[in-house]
């Protein structure tokens, strides 16, 4: 017999948590969704807020001084500038990608997670959108390791404006500052964002007004803000605005990451702070170094440190140097939530997620991923040692993520909001043309260090995929040595086993095969727990699974054995929590037990040694790739949250 959970009933302890489609936070109030907004300056916009350090810098270092200091040129950039920001920030992610989240969650994989599941029906593109969301989040992975060491360097870099003498000494403050940030990612994205929110409010006041002064002194260049200068230097110079295209990106990178932090925060706070404060902020800034390098040419050098006055520039190298430390943050944070998504997808193997917060499920740290970052950071800050040099390696990973995102979005658009053909080739046109030429310009750099982020991307494809592949092997095999349930059950009712009191849990993946530690534990122990409950874990694609939808009971037949089986449905931000869900069950009137018999329940895993063979399906290396990636993954023990002194590990080998 199975059954579904009954109509909600409250217990004291919560099982898979009930979350409604929006935001993880909840915000009541106008003054609760201003601290909110406040916390998400502290995260979201890091990177996007920082792009003036270096962006109109490095069109003017293209080609040996390709764009002129000119008004024709300066102009034709800052439209590119602003209207790059204005479609792909605040219409294409902040309008309409934030209506396409997955129960609140935003990043690549949710938003592919979603597409799975619009197109559920049409069993032949599943395969094909996990694959377009791995390649989107490889690419993300790359940004995440590339923007830290450009954010950071950039802003120390300013200290050869101040003082030259310690131009030396860049490098090492750099690292210094970048080991402090990875270190404090364990306090969790809460706290981090509550500490840098206020500094970053300043960082966007400090902005404007900077650029305000020269606006001010200059009007005339809030005329490049007309698209028809964009489209004038475009005709002038084709060849020189394509590869100016490759720096115009840079401000935009961390949209991205905007779009991944969601989850973190919710649509309506980081819209909020976008339009009230960050994209002004932006604009004036941006607007002002114009005018500034129109009035002084010389100023191109660095037009963001010398548009500040003498008295105010080492104040402002700091807190430039603090706001990219946040930018750093923006990303890292992403990475989190979409390492976390791709676990839950089966795409990457199991990894240890910490909680950092008790009320914010999107709130999490991961070790692991830390750790790979902070290698990856420090690697390319080393090999390329300034922000000028790895500002070649910058843009390809970033496009290729926008690109990804929007490939996705025409295809959710028609299943999810019922667009018609004419505004999907519209999107197609304006997003996707946009976002080609970026990717096409920003292809022009491979050989001068945009092969870093194209590397980093296709190792963690291959990862992935090696995963994916590899556990579908397993689970053939381990089907093949597990053999029926039923039959299994069938046979121990003739041999009437003696059964000892107590409750055995079995986590298995399914209820149709025989977990391999049931197997083992009646062939060495001759003897069944009083309660033999098997319980398996499925991953649905949302973010949180209510409680009402989370579980279903099957007595396998007999209903006077003791051995049943449970299926738990937790959502792909849910942590995965077995124990917690058990007395869930229990209060919701699933399970025929209480939830205090569990307090004393023991737990078999099973698992085996994984070794390689030479049959079809793996070349070898990938196989040692998958063995390695498996010896490595978290313990299934603490992934499910079972007590250390109460879990059992058995089973056999398997062969893949």
């Amino acid at each position: 017999m199975t059954r579904h959970v009954p109509a909600r009933r409250e217990g004291a302890d919560s099982g898979p948590r009930e979350k409604p489609g929006a935001p993880h936070v909840p915000v009541r109030g106008s003054r609760a969704l201003a601290v909110v907004a406040i916390a998400a300056l502290g995260v979201v916009f890091g990177d996007i807020g920082t792009s003036p350090l270096y962006a109109l810098k490095t069109v003017f270092l293209l080609d040996g001084g390709a764009v002129r200091a000119n008004q024709a040129d300066v102009f034709g950039v800052v439209s590119m500038m602003f209207w790059s920001i204005t479609i792909i920030v605040s219409i294409k992610y902040l309008g309409i990608l934030m209506r396409a989240d997955n129960d609140g969650e935003g990043g690549v994989m949710a938003l592919a997670a979603l597409a799975q599941r619009l197109y559920a029906k049409q069993a032949g593109k599943a395969g094909i959108l996990l694959v377009i969301g791995i390649v989107g989040v490889s690419l993300f992975y790359g940004d995440s390791i590339i923007t830290p060491a450009i954010s950071v360097l950039s802003a120390v870099e300013g200290l050869q404006v101040t003082t030259p003498a310690i131009a030396h000494l860049i490098l090492p403050i750099s690292a210094v500052i970048l080991i402090g940030l990875f270190v404090v990612q364990r306090f969790g994205t809460g706290r981090v964002g509550g500490l840098f929110g206020p500094i970053m409010v300043l960082w966007f006041v400090v902005l404007a007004a900077a650029g305000l002064g020269m606006v001010i002194q200059d009007p005339a260049v809030l005329l490049g803000l007309s698209p028809t200068y964009a489209f004038a230097f475009i005709f002038a110079h084709p060849s020189i605005s394509f590869v100016a295209l490759g720096a115009v990106v840079l401000v935009i990178t961390g949209a991205e990451a905007l779009y991944a932090d969601m989850g973190h925060f919710g649509r309506s706070p980081i819209r909020r702070a976008w339009f009230f404060l960050v994209f002004p902020a932006l604009t004036i800034n941006y607007l002002g170094q114009a005018a500034l390098v129109l009035n002084h040419p010389a100023a191109k050098a660095n037009p963001f440190f010398l548009l500040i006055p003498d008295w105010g520039r080492l104040p402002v190298v700091i807190l430039a140097t603090v706001a990219t430390v946040i930018a750093s943050q923006a990303v890292i944070s992403g990475a989190f939530s979409l390492s976390r998504q791709a676990v839950q997808l089966g795409v990457l193997p199991p990894l240890t997620v910490r909680q950092t917060s008790r009320h914010e499920g999107g709130q999490i740290y991961l070790p692991a991923i830390n750790a790979l970052l902070f290698i990856g950071v420090m690697a390319v800050m080393l090999a390329f040692g300034s922000s000028e040099r790895l500002s070649t390696a910058y843009g390809i990973s970033v496009t290729g993520a926008l690109v990804v995102d929007t490939l996705l979005l025409l295809l959710v658009a028609r299943p999810l909001w019922h667009w018609r053909p004419w505004k999907i080739v519209v999107s197609a046109v304006v997003f996707g043309g946009l976002e080609l030429a970026f990717l096409a310009g920003n292809l022009s750099k491979v050989i001068n260090g945009g092969w870093v982020p194209l590397l980093i991307a296709a190792a963690v494809i291959t990862l992935m995929t090696t995963w994916r592949r590899g556990r579908q092997l397993v689970q053939l095999d381990r089907k093949s040595k597990e053999g029926s349930l039923s039959d299994f059950i069938d046979d121990l009712r003739k041999k009437n086993l003696p059964r000892v009191p107590g409750i055995a849990i079995f986590p298995h993946p399914n209820k149709d095969s025989t977990p391999l530690a049931l197997r083992a534990n009646v062939k060495h122990n001759h003897v069944l727990h009083e309660h033999v409950i098997i319980v398996s874990v499925i991953t649905a694609q949302v973010p949180h699974v209510p409680r009402r939808e989370a579980f279903d009971y099957d007595d396998l037949g007999y209903a006077d054995d003791g051995i049943e089986a449970l299926t738990i449905r937790f959502g792909f931000s849910d942590e995965p929590d077995i124990p917690r869900a058990l007395r869930a069950a229990c209060y919701v009137g699933v399970l025929p037990l209480k939830a205090k018999d569990f307090e004393s329940a023991s737990y078999f895993i099973s698992r085996g040694a994984i070794r390689t063979t030479r049959a079809k399906g793996m070349v070898p290396w990938r196989r040692s790739l998958f063995v390695a990636l498996a010896h490595n993954a978290a313990d299934p023990a603490a992934r499910f949250g079972l007590p250390p002194l109460r879990t059992v590990t058995m089973g056999s080998d398997v062969e893949i």
